[in-house]
């Protein structure tokens, strides 16, 4: 009883982290954006948190865990019913390590982080409403459809594939709809002149920089919390890979871009450490310390050439989600199959080797991790994410439309949207 009660105070902790990253996203958002669309950004967050929590509860937990099902789809019911024993009290052997309530609570602070990655991408000029439409079903339907092929059991976690705290399950999934939605959305009045780029920059990059800090933050909730339990070894091993890739993120990130553009960018700076918290994500408790520092460092680099790149494709992206989330994502899930390894262990949780015999620690488990199931697991969430996103946003596009007019968009969507104004100027009144 004394491990379970560790375990459940673990998680709930760690669920408050994650929902304090939320904050992170909103700081980010808003800090890389212009001031004229603050409020419109901060009541999307807010709608994406709430609606999302409650669309989780209503089918998203019962979607994304099935229990038996065919693999690819799988309805258990309607609402958050917890399983009771005989004599109707609840069934405190949950999983056997926490109770229902802790697993729905900790799961659905993870169901947002889709749809808000998406709302970075799309800053600034897209209609409020379409992208209410979009989030409802996104975070509704797809997120726990397609999560359930690998936490729910499905096709994915029995050819193989390992995904530990959602490099592409969380990350790539709203990676790829943020891909799809710039597409088709357009890039901002003013991003490329006569086929030029154009800095935007952003208004407040010290809130931006507590954004990130505050992700950074939460991230040992979000890795930490997905060792589902409060197991000393594991937990602190994910907790120092974590904490190392994402240094290694900022660090070579910071000295590739100076390299190439001469400049000390802090953006770039920050996005690294960002990309190295996704890129360890799929891997954290089954990489070395040295390796999460290697994958952390590459996805550093790769954030600067990844952004790079999406602006030479005139795509339009204000906080660089499409490079941290999508390109760090696929990085750091393929990564799991040249650098992870899976602890084995007996019936009674010892750690063993390849050859069966009981050591003392995980990192002496050797089951290595191979490549060709995580390739399988990015393929097949890359199909779900594009094929749903693009009939999501196309029709939305052509129905009720998806872009701001170009009034609306010069003078801000927190005038014509809500009319309100994040930064009023108080003045005393002069009589």
């Amino acid at each position: 009883m004394e491990l379970f009660t560790a375990n459940n105070i673990w998680m709930m902790i760690c669920t408050a982290l994650v929902f304090f990253m939320h904050l992170g996203f909103a700081f980010l958002e808003i800090g890389l954006t212009r001031q004229k669309n603050t409020i419109n950004i901060l009541f999307k967050n807010i709608f994406i948190i709430t609606v999302g929590l409650l669309l989780y509860y209503l089918v998203g937990f019962n979607l994304m865990y099935p229990g038996d099902f065919n693999g690819f789809i799988g309805l258990s019911g309607f609402g958050l019913e917890a399983p009771l024993t005989e004599t109707g009290t609840l069934d405190l052997s949950y999983n056997e390590g926490y109770t229902y309530w802790t697993d729905f609570l900790f799961q659905g602070m993870f169901a947002a982080t889709a749809a808000t990655i998406v709302s970075g991408a799309v800053a600034e000029r897209i209609k409020i409403g379409p992208f209410m439409i979009f989030t409802v079903l996104y975070v509704g339907l797809v997120y726990p459809i397609a999560g359930s092929w690998k936490w729910g059991e499905g096709f994915l976690d029995q050819l193989g594939f390992y995904d530990f705290a959602g490099s592409t399950l969380v990350h790539s999934v709203g990676g790829w709809a943020a891909l799809v939605a710039v597409c088709l959305l357009g890039a901002r009045i003013g991003k490329f002149k006569d086929g030029e780029l154009q800095a935007i920059p952003g208004h407040n990059i010290p809130i931006a920089t507590a954004g990130v800090l505050i992700l950074w933050l939460g991230w040992f909730g979000f890795n930490g919390g997905s060792v589902l339990s409060a197991d000393p070894e594991l937990t602190s091993l994910t907790l120092v890979t974590t904490c190392l890739s994402a240094a290694a993120g900022g660090v070579f990130s910071a000295i590739t871009s100076t390299l190439m553009f001469k400049n000390l960018d802090l953006t770039m700076f920050l996005n690294g450490i960002l990309g190295g918290l996704v890129g360890i994500t799929a891997g954290a408790d089954v990489m070395s310390p040295t390796d999460a520092i290697v994958i952390g460092a590459i996805s550093g680099i790769i954030i600067v050439f990844a952004v790079s790149f999406i602006d030479k494709l005139k795509l339009d992206d204000p906080v660089g989600a499409i490079a941290v989330h999508l390109v760090c994502g696929i990085w750091g899930t393929l990564a799991v199959g040249i650098f992870g390894f899976k602890p084995l262990t007996n019936e009674a949780g010892e750690f063993l080797n390849a050859d069966g015999n009981v050591v003392a620690s995980a990192l002496e488990a050797t089951n290595a991790l191979s490549f060709l199931p995580q390739l399988y697991g990015v393929l097949a969430y890359a199909a779900i994410c594009l094929v749903s996103s693009f009939l999501i946003i196309f029709t939305l596009k052509k129905t009720v439309g998806i872009r701001v007019s170009e009034l609306e968009e010069l003078e801000g969507l927190d005038a014509y949207e809500h009319g309100m104004d994040a930064y009023p100027d108080f003045r005393l009144n002069e009589h």
